[in-house]
């Protein structure tokens, strides 16, 4: 266990809205604050009832900047990953791999969305992994059911200066989840949006992270489950974990986004 200041947001009069690169235009009240921070490899964890597991995963792709070897090796591990930790019929990855850096990084902010993600916060509302779900499933085939899955890895040696914390599913009410808007303003293209959540301060929450996590583990977490009996969604954020020496490697890390579909 270790104490971390989690940045929540406040429950302003004003839509939250934050981007992806340009974080002087976020609309955001950052109320930080101190809480216990469990450590996840000395607990039981499922997807089913905390939302995440960590798992041992090794990847065949040496360089993880390689946009054409993560699209052409990577993605393929992942849908095979997903596939078999949900028993999902079938298992979508269209995003690219988002490569994020700690500040302390030459590499942080440099890329297109590759700052650590600072307040907590949920990648998408109910309403817009709907949408997500919707458009991607097969036009002939009825959706059972859905999850969208977060698979975060780190490709920088432990210990981990910023690393992720997430917050136990069954700790979260809906009241706690604020709805916002998530801005991607890639330089070069037109901004795009669609709603996500942002996460308001209950003392009830349980944070967890998993230390010196290596590159042959991954970090499976929910962002969305449709099937209302089972964790439905996990908030995570970014923090300084300030045990590490000050000489730390900064973190450098890879998510991938999946989406796993079950049909009627």
């Amino acid at each position: 266990m270790i104490r971390g200041l989690i940045a929540y947001v406040g429950r302003g009069a004003t839509r939250p809205r934050f981007h992806a690169n340009d974080h002087g235009r976020d609309s955001l009240e950052i109320v930080p604050v101190e809480m216990d921070i469990e450590d996840g490899r000395q607990r039981e964890t499922t997807l089913d009832d905390t939302g995440f597991v960590l798992l041992p995963h090794r990847s065949a792709l040496t360089d993880f900047t390689d946009r054409a070897a993560v699209e052409a090796i990577h993605r393929p591990e992942i849908i095979d990953l997903i596939k078999r930790v949900s028993g999902a019929d079938q298992v979508l990855v269209n995003s690219p791999g988002i490569l994020r850096f700690s500040e302390k990084s030459a590499s942080s902010g440099v890329l297109d969305n590759s700052r650590p993600a600072r307040f907590a916060h949920v990648d998408t509302s109910d309403s817009t992994a709907r949408e997500f779900a919707q458009r991607a499933a097969p036009a002939d085939r009825r959706l059972a059911r859905f999850v969208h899955f977060n698979i975060w890895r780190v490709i920088s040696a432990p210990p981990q200066d910023v690393p992720l914390a997430v917050c136990d599913a069954a700790s979260v009410s809906r009241e706690d989840l604020i709805a916002a808007d998530a801005i991607f303003d890639s330089p070069g293209k037109p901004e795009w949006s669609f709603e996500g959540w942002v996460l308001a301060c209950n003392p009830r929450h349980r944070w967890l992270w998993f230390p010196d996590m290596t590159p042959g583990e991954a970090l499976i977490f929910k962002t969305h489950d449709s099937d209302l009996s089972r964790a439905h969604c996990v908030p995570h954020v970014a923090f300084d974990n300030y045990t590490c020496p000050a000489d730390t490697q900064p973190r450098a890390s890879i998510e991938m986004r999946a989406l796993a579909l079950w049909f009627a």
